[in-house]
């Protein structure tokens, strides 16, 4: 199935002011434990959300909310500005896809994409267009007629949205939707996922543990722990500016290190850490003693066998700083990139990237080379919590 033109759906703005999905303050406990505690969210009309989270962190629940399963301990969901808490899930314009896709195997494609229209007395004619038109879609139009045990595991996610999308929900629930697939579909089927939404305009709302399938899917990303959503952002917002150390922590690869503010000035920072002095060239709100941590991505690090120069730096006001050296203990090559884990005499261990574009490195690092790490002061990013 070819991709539809688009390019990722993070880059896309999502107009209109007033939210189409309002999720006020739900709560849902079970017994005595909250699975979603104190939720508020708004999503645009035409946006593709994710809520991200490990298991366990209450995205499930609160889709199975949205969807009708499960009832609100309190608060209020508003669709369209319509409270739905009191609707039957049948009584929702919603469609929810489930990560196993729940088709029936004794039904064609064509009937289960038809399922629930002749459920809801929809005229024959109108079902034979709709299904055309879904099939067509979802270029699945040539294999109407078998069974779904007849088709790729790719092929079956795409009848299990065709169905979703075949009475025009106003609103499209993901569950984990493409858990079932391996690695590789699954890379490949992300942006076709996102064009056939975009192409439909519905607006969606994804549940997912998988962190390159929100960053590629999602317009926003709702991080998700212990039944509260931490941040709320666009894929480059979570993963560049995280807001605290589990977002840092949960989204990618991230090295954290725990210090002090030993000098907090409007135009830039410096924080004292076992492992080194940080420059940070960016101020925060703060005051000098404070304890906090102090996050670099993997891929922002430089690392070579010799001491940097000062012409290498971003500014000389960073010499002597953000500067560590230490021994590779590990490394594990990637054909693009190559991650090296590099132990310091503090102990800590740093995960650092190195991009491979020659076919043929002279100067390959290899286990037990004494290297230096650095990085920039912008590359800093400053957690309080």
């Amino acid at each position: 199935m070819a991709a539809s033109p688009i390019s990722s759906s993070a880059a896309k703005p999502v107009g209109g002011d007033a939210p189409f999905l309002q999720i006020k303050r739900i709560v849902k406990k079970f017994d005595d434990v909250f699975a979603v505690d104190e939720v508020s969210l708004d999503i645009q009309r035409g946006e593709i959300f994710a809520l991200l989270g490990s298991s366990g962190c209450g995205k499930s629940t609160l889709l199975r909310m949205l969807a009708g399963f499960e009832t609100p301990t309190s608060g209020q969901i508003l669709l369209a500005g319509q409270d739905i808490v009191g609707l039957a899930p049948y009584e929702r314009p919603i469609n929810m896809m489930f990560q196993s896709y729940a088709l029936f195997p004794h039904l064609s494609v064509w009937d289960n994409v038809a399922f629930g229209l002749r459920r809801d007395g929809m005229p024959k004619d109108q079902i034979e267009e709709r299904v055309g038109q879904m099939l067509d879609l979802v270029q699945l139009k040539p294999y109407a007629k078998r069974k779904p045990h007849q088709l790729s595991g790719g092929q079956q996610q795409r009848v299990a949205l065709a169905r979703s999308l075949a009475k025009r929900p106003k609103l499209l629930l993901l569950d984990e939707p493409l858990g079932a697939l391996d690695a590789k579909l699954r890379q490949r089927t992300q942006l076709e996922l996102v064009g056939i939404i975009e192409q439909v305009g519905v607006t969606c709302v994804m549940v997912t543990h998988d962190q390159e399938e929100a960053m590629t899917m999602a317009t926003r990303i709702g991080v998700m722990s212990e039944g509260k959503i931490l941040q709320i952002g666009q894929p480059a917002d979570i993963y560049e500016t995280p807001n605290c150390r589990f977002v840092a922590d949960f989204i990618g690869s991230v090295n954290l290190f725990k210090g002090r503010v030993v000098e907090d000035q409007p135009d830039h920072v410096v924080i004292e850490t076992p492992e080194c002095k940080h420059y940070v060239s960016h101020g925060i709100t703060g005051t000098e003693g404070m304890e906090v941590h102090v996050a670099v991505r993997p891929e922002k690090m430089t690392i070579q066998r010799t001491q940097p120069l000062d012409s290498e730096r971003e500014s000389l006001a960073e010499v002597g700083f953000n500067l560590v050296q230490g021994t590779i203990q590990d490394l594990a090559y990637l054909g693009s990139l190559t991650t090296y884990h590099v132990k310091l005499a503090s102990g800590a261990v740093l995960k650092v990237t190195y991009t491979n574009t020659a076919r043929h490195e002279a100067s390959q690092l290899t286990w037990g080379d004494t290297v230096y790490v650095w990085w920039c002061g912008s590359d800093v990013v400053v957690l309080t919590s």
